[in-house]
This record gives C-alpha cells, structure tokens and sequence, in this order.
C-alpha cells in the first residue's frame, strides 16, 4: 500500500537459524509462508511462489528435478506442504514440443497432470509454467498493492524503469498460462542481470539462486515501490480530494445496520449472501473523495482482485451532509436492477461461443459515501476477503492515480479472466455448499447448554451465528469454543438482556452489522423457578413472566422486522418446556410462563405465513446435564418437590419417561436444527417434543 510513513517498510523476517536444517521444499514453505503472512506482499489467496529442487524419482531411484509451486486455489499465507503441486521439470520442458501457439494454450493445462512427480494429488494452477521457465530456482509472484499502484499506471512500463532501473523488467498485460510463462523465460534470459518483472495490470515477479535471495529480492522490490510511492505522493491530493465527511463511528454502522439487510433480501433470490462491513480509514478516504464514482467505474485491474469483487462496485447515492436513510432504501431497488443490467449487458457485449453461463449479475462491493464498504458473498469468509481485495483495489488506485493515471483492464481481457472456461473448471470443483450456507441465526441463551449444542448444530451445517446471552463471560467462552471448531468468521458474541427493549434492537442491529440480516431465531434463553403458589412473590412472577414471555415476544419482534426488510422469509424456534402443556407442582409461574410462549408461536406462525416466515417450537423436559437452569437452586427446588436428592433426579426423569432414556441439550439441538433446515420447509405451527415420552404433554 503506498503509504506516508517510514514504518510502513516491509521487515525483513528470514531467520537463518530456522532455515538452516530445512529441505529445499520446506525452505519454499517457510518462504511462502512469510510472505504470505503480510496483506502488503499479496492478498489472501493471491500470489504463488516455488522451488526447483533434486528429488528421487520413486520409480528409478536417481536424482532428477522436481518443480514445488503452490497448488490450484492455495494461499500462501496459510500453505501446508502438502498444498504445493510437484512435476518433473523435464517432462515440463517436453510440453514446450506440443505447444500448438497462443491460440491454444488452455489445452496445456490438461497436459500438466501428465507431468505429476510422485502420485501428488494436488492439482497443478495454470501458473505452473510461469514459474517452471524461469531459469532460476526460486521463484515469487506476489501482488503488492505498492508494486500494482505501478502495474496499473497509465504509464507503467516508464514508471518501472523509472524506480528499478534495469533491475527489475516490464512485460505488457497478459493473460497467465502458457504463453506468459515463454515471456517469462525470453525476458529472464535475455536480462541475466534483472531479479524481477512487473506484469502491466498485474504484479509482480521475482527470482533467485536460493531461498533466503528469493525472498530479500522480494522484500527489496516491494520495499523500494513504497518508498517511492511515499516520497511521490507527499502533499498531493489524494483521490481529486474530499467530497464529503466521514460520519461519526456509531452511526455509520447504525446506517450500515439498516441497509445491509434491505441489500441483502435483494440479492438473496437464487442463493444466501451474508455481509460484511469495512469502515477503515482507506476506505472512507476513498468513499468520500470526489473521483469514487470516475475511478470505481474503470474497474480493478488485477484479476485476482476483480475475480473476487467483480471489476466494478456499486456506490450507493447517499449524502451524509444531510442523512436520509429511508430515501436511499427507497432507490435501492433501481439501483441494484440497474447494476444487474449493466453487467447483463456486459456479459453480451463480450461473451464468445464457448463462453460459460452468466453468473450472478449482483454486485459484491457497495460504496456508500461517508459510510463505508459494504460487501456480500455466499459466506462470510468470502465476504470479508472480497472486502479485503477491494481494499487491495482502493490501495492501487490512491497509488496509480495520484503519480499517473489508473488504467483498468480492457473489458474483453477483463471478461476473458472472469469468464475463462479454467476459471469456471475450478469453480464447478468447489465442494458443494452445505445446508444452511449463508444463512444466519441468532441464539438467544446461546451460553447455556442447550444454546451453545442448537448452535454448534447450525454452524455444523453452514451457517453463520450470533450468540446471545446476559451473562457475559459465558458468553465469551461458549463463542470462544465454537469459533475454534466453525472458524472465528462464523461466530459473533453479543452481550443481551432478552428483558430490554433497547439491548434487543441493539443485538439485532449488531447481527445485521456483522452478517448482514438473519435467517433463524432461536429463542431459548430462559430460567427456571420452584415455589408453591402461596409462596410466589410478585417478583418471581414477573421475572418469569419478563424473560419467558416478554423477552420472546421481544426478540420475535425484531426478527420479523428484519425478516419483513429482507423479504426472503425466515424461521422462529421457540425453545419452550414440556410444562407449557403439562402442569408441574409448585411451578406455576414457570409453567404459566412457559405456556404463553407456545401460545405466541402460534399467534406469530398466522402472521408469518404469508410472508414465509415459519414459526415452531421444540419443548424439552430433564435437561439435566449441561444446563445453566439445573446448576442452581431450581435442580434442588425439583428435587424437594419430588422428595428426592438432588444425586437422585437424573435417574427420576429417565424412569418417569416413556421410552427411559435421558434428554441431551444435544437432543434438543437436533429438533431446533430440523425446524431451522428445510427438512421442515412445509411445517409451521407446531412442535416437537423431546422429552423421551410424556403422556401429558402430548399436544393433542
């Protein structure tokens, strides 16, 4: 990123000591890793690096050369070793004899699996040959924002000579396969002393004899492209200059939280988008400049950026001089169609013969001036490093733009990557999507056992989760533990007081902030009170009353206003008790309580209907192991009630049952799933009891 700062430099990390005992292949991986470890070098996903190492051979038993470049949809940062492909580098040399010109280099791609060294299972990238004809032993190709600011330029190739002299080259834009992979090797045997190439309109490479060379050069390259861009750019005006003010923190995601769910019912209609929202100080800069709208027009210019975040964005009018949110939601609809249109008739204008299908015509970035970035895909990792491309995007305009002009790729060339027939190849390999991929829920209780297992449950199929509960610290280690088993993008922790009118429009606000809306509410928080009738207080009456009942009818209503804004429908589980149907002795308030909520289900499942909204409810009975309920004084009122000890319960519940078995918050998980999942697409209205068999709390 072109940056003002002398602490922006790039820190030389190789460490000799570690190094010094590692093979060739794990010198790459520690390499690879390093520099995939800074989002200056390159972009997650971006970029490729490799290794030609002596390996051998399982079948003759000699010594022969063996390419290591990282395999078809790795990323550097994160590469293990068995994410790099490996091919004989002299069967790789033989493919230059089958080479039939420019016009047919995609068929090469299906000759790099005859070139497999060792049965690896990992398929080769079409980058292969880039790096497998540079005639040195490693070689990098990273996308330093510093490096394309240059790349992008209208006048790239001077601007290269310009900051690297003769040490580091310049190729024209060129589509990566085989063809680019000979320019390569022309250009490196030709210039014996250059240590690097910038590819107009995409990146960068670099090579060496040895690792450790390898990736200094790297570092060097990048390093000198910052320092250029900070001593170029200082007091220029960034971006034709500001046009608008930032707003204040709060309200910018307030504003965030009311149209991310009106965009994402929008763009739901063929499959769920979850969001993801950037307010970053580059990215206000560039939302609020006065070029937003020229520059965004002309698009990313790497295809690994414009591959995540299509070539353009959409920039949602709005004024934050005079904020009007409703009137922006009101011409959201014209303009979201309007994108549609233009990249329909993008798609025409540039589509060939054997073009593949038209994909999604929604946009994945939304500008919003003074606001921020808004960004949807079909899950909230993809989301967040679209944002993060778009970002790497914004870096290379403010760079380009100010020391140049930005130049985008030509639209063919652009279309020609976005819809390349490899490019589609490698999207029909993606495993297919879970159940409830990019759908969100929220949890009320989510601390509690029976929260934290109906959770785990919907995260295990796909979708995203806010965790909700009063009580703070549990709250933080229930989301801590999930978030190590689904991933730390799945999972969000806000602390909420179902009783609070105010906490329960907060929480909703933030689930709409961090994912985008919701699809699923799981109403479970709770508790639970023992007394004879003569001996309820007032208190404990109305404490019942205000989180079992209150609290429900709270956390419903904010989820059908942002079903109703999404428009796409959305499901209610109401986590209620056998006792809401069954009278238990001295739990009147509990029961009365537990009673209402099944009763408001059914009230909301009539009103819900028409707009595809289904409300169920799942009552449990005897969770006794991993409840918060049964850790306090209620297991020893039960206990007193049915004169048992409270070692005896368990076992009371269990033989009281029907079927004598015991009820698992990971039970009741199962029955909330099913009413979250389309397995109960066609139900609404009802319930599942999970009791293990209770005659008297039949529903009918």
């Amino acid at each position: 990123m072109p940056e003002t700062r002398t602490a922006s430099r790039l820190s030389n990390l190789w460490n000799d000591g570690k190094a010094a005992a590692m093979t060739e292949a794990e010198r790459l991986l520690y390499r690879s890793n390093l520099l995939g470890s800074d989002k200056r070098i390159t972009n997650y996903g971006g970029g490729n690096t490799s290794a030609k190492a002596m390996e051998t051979d399982p079948l003759t038993g000699e010594s022969v050369e063996v390419l290591w470049v990282k395999g078809s949809g790795g990323d550097v940062g994160t590469i293990k070793l068995d994410g790099f492909a490996t091919l004989y580098m002299e069967k790789l040399e033989a493919l230059k004899k089958l080479y039939r010109g420019v016009e047919h280099e995609d068929e090469m791609v299906g000759y790099l699996p005859h070139c497999t060294f060792n049965l690896n299972p990992r398929a080769a990238s079409i980058d292969t040959p880039l790096h497998a004809y540079v005639p040195k032993k490693h070689v990098d190709h990273m996308h330093p924002d510093a490096v394309i600011a240059i790349a992008a330029s209208k006048n790239s190739k001077e601007l290269t000579q310009k900051i690297y002299g003769g040490e580091i080259g310049w190729l024209p834009w060129k589509r990566p396969g085989f063809e680019l992979g000979l320019w390569l090797e022309k250009f490196a045997r030709e210039n014996p002393d250059a240590v690097g190439v910038v590819l107009e309109s995409h990146g960068l490479f670099t090579w060496a004899d040895t690792a450790r060379e390898c990736y200094e050069t790297t570092v060097r390259v990048i390093n000198r492209a910052i320092a250029w861009f900070e001593a170029e750019t200082r007091g220029k005006t960034i971006f034709g200059g500001e046009a608008v003010k930032a707003l204040p923190a709060e309200t910018r995601r307030a504003i965030a939280s009311k149209l991310m769910p009106a965009i994402r019912g929008m763009i739901s209609a063929s499959e769920y988008k979850v969001g993801h929202f950037d307010d970053q100080e580059a990215v206000l800069e560039f939302v609020g400049s006065k070029d937003v709208r020229k520059l965004a027009a002309l698009g990313t210019s790497c295809p690994d950026h414009f591959l995540r975040t299509k070539i353009s964005p959409l920039v949602i009018e709005f004024d934050p001089a005079q904020p009007d949110v409703e009137k922006t939601l009101a011409a959201l609809p014209a303009a979201i169609e309007a994108y549609r249109r233009g990249h329909t008739a993008y798609y025409e204008r540039c589509k060939l013969a054997d073009s593949p299908p038209m994909r999604d015509t929604n946009a994945v970035v939304y500008l919003v001036p003074g606001v921020g970035m808004i960004t949807f895909a079909k899950d909230k990792a993809t989301a967040r490093i679209s944002g993060e491309f778009y970002v790497n995007a914004i870096n290379v305009m403010r760079g380009a733009s100010t020391v140049s002009s930005y130049m985008g790729l030509p639209e063919k060339e652009a279309f020609g990557i976005e819809y390349w027939q490899l490019e589609e190849a490698k999207l029909q390999r993606l495993p297919k999507p879970r159940p409830l991929a990019g759908q969100i829920a929220l949890v009320t209780g989510g601390a509690g056992g029976i929260g934290k297992a109906s959770a785990s449950r919907l995260l295990a199929d796909g979708a995203c989760v806010v965790l909700a509960d009063i009580d703070e610290a549990a709250l933080n280690s229930a989301a801590a533990e999930l978030a190590k088993t689904a991933g730390s993008d799945f999972v969000r922790a806000v602390t909420l007081d179902v009783t609070r009118e105010d906490a329960v429009i907060a929480g909703f606000g933030e689930a709409s902030v961090e994912f985008g809306g919701i699809d699923i509410l799981v109403s479970n928080a709770g508790l639970a009170s023992s007394a004879p009738i003569e001996e309820t207080t007032l208190a404990l009456w109305n404490k019942n009353m205000d989180i079992l009942s209150t609290g429900y009818f709270l956390v419903s209503r904010e989820a059908f206003k942002l079903f109703r804004a999404q428009g796409i429908g959305g499901k209610v589980v109401f986590v209620a008790s056998k006792n809401g149907l069954a009278a238990s002795p001295n739990a009147a308030a509990y029961c009365t309580a537990k009673a209402a909520e099944i009763h408001l289900a059914r009230c909301l499942a009539l009103e819900g209907a028409e707009g595809q909204i289904r409300v169920n409810v799942v009552n449990p009975d005897a969770v006794l192991r991993g409840s918060k309920i049964w850790s306090g004084e209620w297991k020893e009122q039960r206990a007193a009630a049915y004169k048992l000890s409270t070692d005896e319960l368990e076992e009371h519940y269990r033989s009281r049952s029907m079927l004598k078995r015991s009820v698992f918050p990971e039970d009741i998980a199962e029955a909330v799933y099913f009413f979250a999942s389309e397995l109960s697409a066609k139900s609404t209205g009802n319930i599942i009891n999970v009791d293990a068999g209770n005659a008297m709390s039949f529903p009918r």
